[in-house]
């Protein structure tokens, strides 16, 4: 599309402006910036932040020349962290951590990449006064006869503007840099196309133009000749109200002083003057954009590919979908991280969100393969590791418990495939398990009602292997039969399966009866753990107006299944084990074992 094609055409403005980050861009709006840059693996991560500007960031922002500073400050601090932040998305996952990174993770509770990050932007501020102030000023110190007269000031400009063209031309050799300016007209291609109306696909906005009137790079241009123009005026104006300073060496510090001091001042104005030229587009302003869009074309800016414009699209859109919506969260980019400080951010984000903050312990310690008592250690996270954890998190988030989440969970000795088809097993179930193993003898028979899972049957017929017992397991629902079934399986064990409501399809006698069957009122199901409430099947939950209809149904027959002392075990909910040797008032022998927690949690009942 040609450039007179383009203003023809062109159809809305955008307040939206960006940047060129490592291997990404950065877009800016009215109330969020976004940085999207294209990971290690192919991926596009998109980090997107609102602005929270102070009231008196934003009244500054509206008084002409003080905004120039301001913008300039605040573009320069947004710029620089998303530059920083880009440079830790596409660094190396090292996988064997390095001592470096592990030595600064344990000691400074850092990464040793914000170390490198923050070291290199004080290098990159000290190097721009080195470059564009020092440096000038020292070279017109070597030809003492120019100092003092017009002439010093026309060799500074023509300094100032030789080493700025020339620090441009030596970076473009650098093969990162030739890809940041890539990105560079990604982003000022995808700005155009959005202004001219074109449909914002790779395809469509190649076709635009990679220079814009916006430009950093003009804006530096004009911030150079501004600069020539006023150290000028007040260098020339200072020496007329002092003439005496005529020691070289007094004289270059007082002008890098005073270089230093107008800074605020040059950015103002600079910032004005592109303000103003930006309103227009006519022959006369044209001339003033020329030098800068010059830049842009022969130095600043290179076609990109179409996955650099991929990506710029992907910034811009988030920006515009953030600013029409503040209700949208924001992301952040999945990088390497200190334990401690990711840890400690997820539990926050789930205490936020009501979610049990042991959650994220265990969150962590599956992706990092530790015990969750070794989260205290500290060591830095890796990007892969953070990766898992963020898409468990997000996951999380939406309300569904973990171990559905995670596939699978820890039982007694034996991995339990979990999924919405039944309960998840509790650790206090363990219990129930461990006093059917330590009651068991050889050759018994043993039968496990209300399977769900399958998790006590199968971790019983894997403890017991050895004492040649028989395990049946029974539910009413074929969804947890087949479940339980894949669970068998999964531990290489030999059970039984019966699709039944409690008894009524089992056939025989056992020496062992165990059941963890529904116990929870009905009434009080609504107000019980919403991911349990809306996520967990109800049939396992719901045990009737007071929790105790199974037991009731369980004591009305049990005897009829059970072997001469034959033992029933069954779990209950808190405040039900008195009630429940009520019921079960005809019997030999009864026990009440507590949980974990110390709660009356089992009833063992031997007839």
């Amino acid at each position: 599309m040609s450039k007179s094609r383009e203003k023809k055409n062109k159809k809305c403005g955008t307040y939206i402006g960006g940047q060129a980050v490592l291997e990404g861009v950065m877009m800016m709006g009215k109330t969020c910036m976004a940085t999207a840059v294209r990971d290690p693996n192919g991926e596009i991560q998109i980090e997107a932040k609102r602005l929270n500007k102070s009231e008196g960031v934003k009244k500054a922002s509206k008084i002409p020349f003080v905004r120039g500073v301001v913008n300039l400050f605040s573009s320069l601090v947004s710029g620089t962290k998303a530059l920083m932040r880009s440079a830790k998305v596409y660094g190396e996952d090292d996988e064997e951590g390095g001592k470096v990174q592990k030595w600064f993770a344990e000691k400074f509770k850092v990464s040793v990449m914000d170390v490198l990050t923050v070291f290199s932007a004080a290098i990159g501020v000290a190097l721009a006064l080195a470059l564009f102030i020092f440096l000038p000023r020292f070279l017109i110190t070597l030809i003492p006869p120019v100092q003092g007269n017009v002439w010093e000031f026309v060799l500074l400009g023509v300094f100032k503007l030789a080493i700025f063209l020339a620090y441009l031309g030596i970076i473009l050799l650098l093969k990162d840099i030739r890809r940041l300016y890539m990105y560079h007209g990604a982003e000022h291609k995808t700005i155009n196309a959005y202004e001219r109306g074109v449909e914002l696909t790779p395809e469509k906005v190649k076709e635009c133009s990679r220079i814009h009137d916006r430009c950093g790079t003009s804006f530096l241009f004009i911030v150079l000749i501004i600069n020539i123009v006023i150290i000028s005026l007040v260098t020339w104006g200072f020496y007329e109200l002092i003439p005496d300073v005529t020691n070289r060496i007094a004289r270059f510090f007082i002008n890098l002083g005073l270089e230093i001091i107008l800074l605020p001042l040059i950015a103002g104005v600079s910032y004005e003057v592109l303000k103003l030229l930006a309103k227009f587009d006519n022959k006369f302003v044209n001339i003033f954009k020329a030098p800068g869009k010059l830049l842009q074309k022969t130095l600043t800016t290179r076609e990109p590919e179409e996955d650099m414009l991929e990506v710029a699209i992907a910034a811009f859109n988030k920006v515009l979908e953030m600013d029409d919506n503040p209700e949208i969260p924001e992301t952040t980019f999945v990088t390497d991280g200190i334990l401690s400080k990711m840890l400690e951010e997820t539990k926050k984000q789930f205490a936020e969100n009501e979610i049990d903050e042991s959650d994220a312990e265990w969150i962590y310690s599956l992706v990092l393969d530790i015990k969750r008592s070794e989260l205290k250690n500290e060591r830095t996270v890796k990007p892969s590791e953070s990766k898992k954890i963020r898409e468990i998190v997000e996951k999380r988030l939406t309300g569904r418990p973990l171990w559905y989440i995670i596939g699978d969970t820890e039982f007694y000795g034996c991995k339990i495939k979990v999924d919405e088809r039944a309960l998840i097993p509790r650790p206090e179930t363990e219990i129930l398990a461990d006093s059917v193993v330590k009651s068991a003898e050889e050759g018994d028979k043993i039968l496990d009602m209300c399977t769900g899972s399958g998790c006590i049957a199968v971790s019983v017929a894997k403890a017991l292997k050895k004492k040649n017992v028989s395990v049946t397991a029974a539910d009413v629902s074929d969804a947890a039969i087949m479940l339980a079934q894949e669970n068998a399986r999964l531990n290489d064990v030999n059970v039984t399966f019966v699709q039944s409501d409690l008894f009524s399809n089992v056939r025989g006698r056992f020496n062992i009866i165990a059941c963890n069957p529904p116990y929870i009122k009905s009434g009080e199901i609504p107000y019980i753990q919403k991911e349990v409430r809306e996520n967990e099947p109800r049939v396992a939950l719901d045990g009737g107006d007071d929790g105790l209809d199974f037991y009731r149904r369980i004591a009305k027959d049990v005897k009829s299944y059970l072997a001469k002392d034959g033992m029933l075990i069954m779990e209950c909910g808190e405040g039900q084990a008195n009630d429940i040797l009520q019921i079960f008032s005809k019997r030999d022998y009864a026990i009440v074992l507590k949980d974990f927690a110390g709660v009356e949690r089992f009833v063992k009942i031997v007839f």
